[in-house]
């Protein structure tokens, strides 16, 4: 029996489940605008293993979703789960973000495509076909009127994320569909489930998250 924590911090969602061999067992999340990852994580974690009855020494693996995302949010989840990895001696498993939120989708033909706000007209997305199967792999792209053309020339492509806003503005196609929602880890039960069997495990000491995009700090100009 595989007990995993499982923790979704890329947005503004905190999300924190636990399965039992891929399936969950108790979830809890909260989206605040404000991202109290910092205050809430780790109350969240403690919350849902007393509620599953649960204690950390028997918590086999610890799963991240990995990015990309917010900097903050990303590294508030990494950070929680390296250190619970360390402390019990457990292996660390890591599932990338836009996975994650394709998979709350349910498109039984056509494609799906998972997109994060990357601020402005930019959006972080993958491609997915209906059985959740990689096309395109996680880039940012910039949106304009021809984005996506291509996929929704031929099929049903059901886009969803909190990109969908900035989206829907500019991309008018009967082929189009649209679904705000936000990456959970409840969908992430499955998925580090099938990594725990195959031992896909990270190397606790140097993992980072994927922030796709290098964090640039701006200084302030001195006079």
């Amino acid at each position: 029996m595989a007990n995993i924590l499982n923790i979704e911090t890329s947005t503004t969602n905190c999300s924190v489940a636990l399965s039992v061999d891929g399936k969950l067992t108790v979830l809890k999340e909260d989206n605040s605008l404000n991202y109290s990852h910092a205050e809430r994580l780790h109350v969240y974690i403690d919350s849902v293993l007393s509620s599953a009855g649960v204690k950390r020494s028997d918590l086999n693996a610890v799963a991240v979703s990995k990015g990309p995302g917010s900097y903050t949010g990303l590294r508030i989840g990494v950070s929680a789960a390296k250190g619970l990895c360390f402390a019990l001696g457990i292996p660390l498993v890591s599932v990338p973000t836009l996975e994650v939120l394709a998979h709350k989708a349910e498109a039984k033909s056509g494609i799906i495509v998972p997109m994060l706000d990357a601020r402005r007209m930019e959006v972080y997305s993958a491609v997915f076909d209906e059985t959740y199967k990689s096309i395109e792999t996680t880039s940012a792209k910039i949106l304009d009127e021809n984005s996506y053309s291509n996929l929704l020339q031929k099929n049903a492509v059901f886009f969803i994320g909190n990109g969908v806003e900035k989206t829907k503005a500019i991309i008018n196609h009967p082929n189009a569909h649209f679904d705000s929602q936000l990456p959970s880890a409840e969908q992430m039960c499955h998925l580090s489930y099938c990594k725990f069997k195959k031992q896909e495990f990270e190397d606790v000491a140097y993992f980072e998250p994927f922030y796709l995009k290098d964090f640039i700090a701006i200084k302030t100009k001195s006079f």
